[in-house]
């Protein structure tokens, strides 16, 4: 199966450590490819120390000048965040840099701080993320950005340099709530897949979004991709303190984030699933949740951690896994070192010889 690596970098603490996480991070991406990865993913955010990667498309172009034979993905970049124009034009240029290497990961905002800070209106973000793919994809096909829709007006432009070639069967969205599922089914998009819910409800959506798929485009859909935080040790009782001490913490920088305990969120339109999820919390509590959330991702020794993510892509009949290995929680940067030398000594290889069928961007 195809194993890529997720670019993370959290700091949820001092500042002042900002430059570290930064370097430790591209240090360690800059040196999967020679690991034996398949791709890179970067992820965006803005404005706290959840995450610090504002601006995916820098990334990849860095990293296309680094790197020569992996894929370059995004996961995701947030499209009613950006001018699409301007957007477009970036990303035809990694995919000229990369020599066709462009993975693209697309997704439309949870969090509020950054609607906020960005002065959007958080209850657009639905029209807007289809209108903005929608553009974006059939700029890609005709080599020009033309739009009439809503939110979005672009009246017809050149994209220079031209398009390398068609986004289509190379688009993944996150889609959480099951009216997502249904819009990236429309678009004709693969669906990304970060744990949150039950197995058994995220198995059931994927099916319905499968079967949505096929009724609408007439094909099967690209294949689920998998994204989980992962802490491997050769001792299990180690690895187990790994997840104590960054998984959960990470975990609990998602609810803090995203504001899981949030009930107002019922009140933006496009976001009342999260609403629902908000009054579930308060019964059961955002701790309990918090480790929940933990539980969902993978850690253990090299054995258990091969097991476990075959377990999970078989379930969604996915592609292949994206990795995040480095600073999230507090991991120092000899932890972030050895996480992913470990993964890429033990558990890679085993990976990339099971269910060799599963290729990235092809049907199921």
């Amino acid at each position: 199966m195809h194993v890529g690596r997720g670019i993370f970098l959290q700091n949820n603490g001092d500042p002042d450590r900002d430059a570290e996480i930064v370097a430790t991070e591209f240090r360690l991406a800059e040196q999967a490819e020679a690991d034996g990865f398949d791709s890179l993913w970067a992820a965006e955010h803005h404005f706290d120390g959840y995450h610090m990667c504002p601006n995916p498309a820098q990334v990849l172009t860095y990293l296309a000048g680094r790197t020569r034979r992996v894929l370059l993905g995004s996961m995701v970049v947030v499209l009613p965040w950006h001018d699409p124009v301007r957007l477009a034009e970036d990303l035809a240029l990694v995919d000229h840099l990369s020599e066709g290497r462009l993975v693209l990961g697309v997704g439309r905002g949870l969090g509020r701080i950054e609607f906020e800070g960005f002065r959007l209106e958080m209850g657009e973000s639905r029209p807007r993320f289809i209108e903005h793919a929608e553009a974006l994809v059939q700029g890609f096909e005709t080599g020009t950005m033309a739009y009439d829709g809503e939110y979005y007006r672009q009246p017809p432009v050149a994209l220079r340099p031209k398009p390398r070639g068609s986004l289509r069967g190379r688009v993944y969205a996150a889609a959480v709530s099951p009216a997502s599922m249904d819009i990236m089914a429309r678009l004709g998009f693969g669906v990304l897949v970060i744990p949150q819910k039950p197995w058994a409800t995220t198995e059931a959506e994927v099916a319905a979004y499968r079967e949505r798929f096929l009724e609408i485009n007439g094909v099967e859909p690209p294949r689920p991709l998998l994204a989980t935080w992962t802490a491997v040790h050769e001792s299990a009782a180690a690895a187990q303190e790994l997840h104590s001490e960054h998984i959960v913490r990470y975990a609990r920088s998602i609810v803090e984030h995203y504001e899981f305990g949030n009930e107002g969120l019922a009140e933006i339109p496009g976001y009342e699933y999260y609403g629902a999820l908000a009054k579930n919390l308060k019964k059961r509590g955002l701790e309990e949740f918090t480790h929940f959330l933990a539980g969902l991702q993978v850690h253990g020794t090299p054995d258990a951690v091969t097991d476990q993510l075959v377990d999970y892509a078989r379930r969604i009949d996915a592609a292949g896994v994206i990795a995040v290995l480095s600073t999230f929680g507090h991991q120092s940067t000899a932890e972030a070192m050895r996480n992913q030398a470990l993964f890429a000594s033990a558990v890679l290889p085993k990976l990339q010889a099971i269910d060799t069928h599963r290729v990235l961007g092809a049907a199921a």
